[in-house]
């Protein structure tokens, strides 16, 4: 019999809202920084600020609509109307003029996104899971961002990105097909038979997850949620610049060529390491996504050739989605049954609006100085540095000192 009704309509739904959600999010945050870098020459600020904007709004748009869908007892109804208006504002983009207006029109989207995938749907995989299954769902979910940035490099490659009617067709195709998942959803998504709406005020329910006495009750959650937003900083330096830093800096305008490699390598890793998770916990299963991500740094740094990049890229990429995948399933394991909404905003402040807000302010201040280039219509450009992964390694360092200082003190008290 299958744990917890995960029966073949789940693991449908979950695919499909999960890869669709994260080819969406692949798009807004690594193609709208090349988006108007390209269409606007955004300079390093422009690109940290559309980031740091787009985080906040995640942040409260999760807090406030994780609540709502507890308070409702419902996480369908917000999971396919927000795929499907989340599609909508999407084709909006291709009407786009100016900074500015992708900024605002950044933040509309996010709020119909974080309240559609980052809510919603967060909170439906808690809810279907238990701790006999989390590291197997967790470790597929995490391979989806892989397998999105997969699916759009591949399909990016036949645009021509300097061209505004590549950047149309890319937003309305994107934009359709969120939204026809959003209406599939109708017909697919099973809430958890045991879902029951909150009997708690909208007030109180909002509030729950930020009270003393909840933190006091799951210490080691919020503990993993900074540490979790330790590792976001870690990623948000660097991730911002990622494609342009390939294409300009390395001067690799096929970069889908390494990096496409290494995804799917990344992802098949990523897939079978949840089990690694629910074999031997958080303590065992966080150390090799560290070292991977660490020594991927390393090689990227030091690096200008094809080869080494792609091993740097591999490792980096690999230790970023299996990192994902035991932080997600620790997280999940801890959340108090039947509150997991509640509890979907403080995930996302530790995964999305402190690392939003830090990583790509780090990333600016570390690039202030980049070395310009002048375009053909006589603008410039920024370059990005390989000092990214160097600000981006400190940080994974302090994350693996914490994590060490948490481990001596728990055999200690043992």
């Amino acid at each position: 019999m299958p744990e917890k009704g995960l029966n073949r309509k789940f693991w449908v739904a979950m695919l499909i809202f999960g890869l669709m959600g994260q080819v969406a999010w692949v798009v807004e945050n690594m193609y709208f920084n090349v988006f108007i870098y390209k269409m606007f020459n955004a300079s390093a600020a422009d690109i940290s600020a559309m980031v740091m904007a787009s985080a906040v709004m995640a942040a409260l748009t999760t807090i406030i609509m994780g609540a709502v869908s507890d308070k409702v007892g419902k996480r369908k109804a917000f999971m396919s109307v927000g795929y499907i208006i989340w599609g909508i504002s999407i084709i909006t983009f291709a009407y786009i003029k100016s900074v500015m207006m992708t900024i605002v029109m950044d933040c509309i989207m996010t709020f119909f996104g974080s309240t559609a995938n980052d809510a919603a749907y967060n909170a439906w995989l808690t809810d279907r899971g238990d701790s006999g299954n989390r590291g197997k769902i967790e470790g597929i979910n995490s391979m989806m961002p892989l397998v999105s940035i997969l699916i759009v490099f591949g399909g990016f490659m036949s645009f021509n990105l300097d061209e505004r009617s590549s950047w149309t067709a890319i937003y309305y195709i994107i934009g359709i097909a969120t939204t026809l998942i959003g209406i599939a959803g109708c017909f697919i998504i099973e809430d958890a038979p045991d879902l029951k709406k909150t009997e708690a005020s909208l007030g109180d329910t909002l509030l729950y997850s930020f009270r003393p006495s909840t933190f006091r009750e799951n210490r080691i959650l919020y503990l993993v949620l900074s540490q979790f937003a330790l590792f976001g900083i870690s990623i948000q330096i660097f991730m911002p610049y990622l494609i342009i830093y390939y294409e300009k800096t390395l001067n690799m305008p096929n970069y889908v060529l390494i990096m496409a490699p290494a995804i799917i390598v990344a992802a098949v890793v990523t897939a079978f390491y949840g089990r690694v998770y629910d074999k031997n916990g958080f303590k065992d299963g966080i150390k090799l996504p560290l070292i991977m991500l660490g020594t991927g740094y390393i090689i990227l740094y030091k690096s200008r050739a094809m080869v080494p990049v792609f091993i740097g890229s591999l490792l980096m990429m690999s230790g970023y989605l299996t990192g994902m995948s035991v932080f997600g399933a620790k997280i999940r394991d801890m959340i108090p049954e039947n509150k997991s909404g509640q509890f979907q905003g403080v995930r996302i402040i530790g995964q999305v609006f402190i690392p939003g807000l830090i990583g790509p302010a780090i990333g600016a201040q570390v690039l202030k100085d980049a070395e310009l280039i002048y375009n053909d219509d006589g603008t410039t450009s920024f370059l990005p540095n390989e000092n990214i992964w160097v600000a981006a390694l400190c940080i994974l360092v302090l994350l693996a000192a914490s994590i060490w200082i948490q481990v001596k003190r728990r055999k200690e008290q043992e």
